[in-house]
């Protein structure tokens, strides 16, 4: 298998314990790699929904009601000479045809207008376990748990625990279905150690070519230069498609970053994942899991810029290049940006989460709203994913996914794993499979050892972990020559994430 490495593997891989640096929460403003920043402003809540908002719909149409059936047959033509014979035909056909129609449905009533929900597949990946290919809601609950929330309408989620990489619940957490800008996670993991953060690019058109109708946008101009930072930002804080398109061109161009990001995935063991393109626009093929996307928050948190894109709540963005109308000198206009994680940031109709640090929301036509976060209270951390929830509510994603942290923080310690977060490489399935059969799935002390030396990324369950790569000069491909995982019982937060609470 094969990862990303920059010739300084620690710029943005962590080599020593998962832990959120203090810099990383900070919501702060944010000029040019080497600029002054500018003073705090007050987060502003927007009601903006997320990405990908003018695409055509495609998706949950309504069907035409069915014209009611009767039961009553058509009476019978009457006989005439030398056309008896063919009317009574006729009418024998047209009774059977009435008779074989097809059966009205519940939904096809007038004024019932709600298409069916696709049901899951009745086996899917069995990856981290073979409850977790089940169908439905996973969880086992010890005496005294609370029960998981009511109203939970997504049609896949998953609960972790960011240390031991334990699942605590899922629902269809292997069902792959369209990530949206969610899989903007995996790209960041894959290119984030190819650049250094300092490092330019003047913006060509052919940059910005091929971008979907209706792509979320930063702001990015073509004949302008920006540094890989203010795409970092553009990237994690507006969804943008431009600073996705330009930062891919920077990579070699989409055909290489796809290739790349699914040479990741498939080195993370993300088997239910296809990259199509790199900003998760809807493209026939392009899937991810609750489970994947999990895994993909869960490396990229392991480094350092990721957590700091990931949780910056605003910043300043490179404009375009005005004269001052007193020094007649030509300056460089900036503007602010502001995260479109909702649980960061706060929104008219939702406070932000208590904790909460990333990382990546996504809303497209097929893939409906989808949404992985990290969030920190006591000494616990958890990771939850939420893809598609059926109720169409504001917000609604993360709302869920506020009750699903809730939840868990509450029944981390009441509940037995139903699954575990592979760790990557070859060997990371191999271990899983050998630490379920040994109680690890089951929660036994030996066997929750075992997982807790084995599983180093991301998903809904206790888990946590990192690796540290050899890497190669020119931050290109690099076989991974060493694995070491280290589990920790405390994955601090900065300060000021303890400090953000529901008011």
């Amino acid at each position: 298998m094969h990862q990303l490495h920059a010739p300084n593997a620690s710029r943005n891989q962590d080599t020593g314990r998962l832990s959120f640096m203090a810099s990383s929460m900070r919501n702060h403003s944010t000029e040019p790699a080497g600029g002054s920043r500018s003073p705090e402003a007050p987060v502003t809540p927007r009601t903006a929904t997320d990405t990908f908002t003018s695409v055509p719909t495609t998706f949950r149409t309504s069907r035409t009601p069915r014209a009611p059936r009767t039961a009553e047959a058509p009476p019978p033509l009457p006989r005439s000479r030398g056309r008896g014979r063919s009317a009574a035909v006729a009418a024998l056909l047209a009774s059977c045809l009435l008779a074989t129609a097809h059966p009205a449905l519940a939904d096809d009533g007038p004024g019932k207008g709600k298409p069916k929900e696709p049901k899951p597949p009745a086996a899917m990946s069995t990856v981290g376990g073979t409850q977790l290919g089940k169908p439905g809601t996973q969880v086992r609950l010890k005496a005294g748990a609370p029960p998981l929330p009511k109203g939970l309408t997504a049609r896949s989620w998953m609960v972790s625990d960011a240390e031991s990489g334990e699942v605590l619940a899922a629902h269809n957490a292997h069902w792959r279905l369209p990530p949206a800008s969610t899989l903007k996670m995996l790209f960041a993991d894959t290119l984030l150690p190819k650049f250094r953060k300092d490092q330019t690019h003047k913006v060509e058109l052919s940059d910005l070519a091929g971008m979907g109708a209706g792509s979320s946008l930063v702001g990015v101009k073509e004949k302008y230069t920006y540094s890989v930072h203010d795409l970092w930002l553009g990237v994690f804080l507006r969804s943008g498609n431009d600073a996705v398109h330009v930062l891919s061109a920077m990579n070699g161009g989409k055909p290489q970053t796809v290739r790349d990001m699914q040479a990741h995935a498939d080195e993370l063991n993300a088997r239910d994942t296809h990259v199509v393109s790199p900003d998760g626009y809807d493209e026939k093929g392009q899937v991810s899991s609750a489970y994947d996307l999990t895994l993909f928050a869960r490396s990229g948190l392991r480094k350092a810029d990721f957590r700091e894109y990931a949780s910056t709540a605003r910043a300043k963005f490179p404009g375009e290049v005005k004269k001052d109308k007193k020094t007649k000198k030509a300056k460089r206009e900036h503007f602010e940006i502001q995260n479109t994680n909702r649980l960061l940031t706060g929104d008219t109709d939702l406070d932000p989460y208590e904790g909460i640090a990333g990382v990546k929301n996504g809303s497209t036509t097929q893939a409906g709203a989808t949404f992985t976060g990290v969030a920190e209270r006591g000494d616990r951390v958890l990771l939850v994913t939420v893809m598609n929830p059926a109720k169409n509510e504001h917000n609604e994603v993360y709302r869920e996914t506020a009750k699903l942290f809730d939840w868990g923080f509450k029944a981390a310690d009441a509940v037995e794993p139903v699954g575990t977060l592979v760790a990557p490489g070859p060997d990371g399935v191999a271990d899983a499979e050998a630490n379920e059969k040994g109680g690890a799935a089951g929660g036994g002390k030996n066997g929750h050892q075992q997982a807790n030396a084995a599983v180093p990324a991301g998903g809904d369950g206790a888990g946590g972990g990192g690796w540290t790569a050899a890497g190669i000069a020119g931050g290109s491909l690099a076989l991974l020559a060493a694995a070491a995982y280290a589990v920790h019982r405390r994955w601090p937060l900065p300060d000021m994430v303890r400090r953000r609470s529901r008011p």
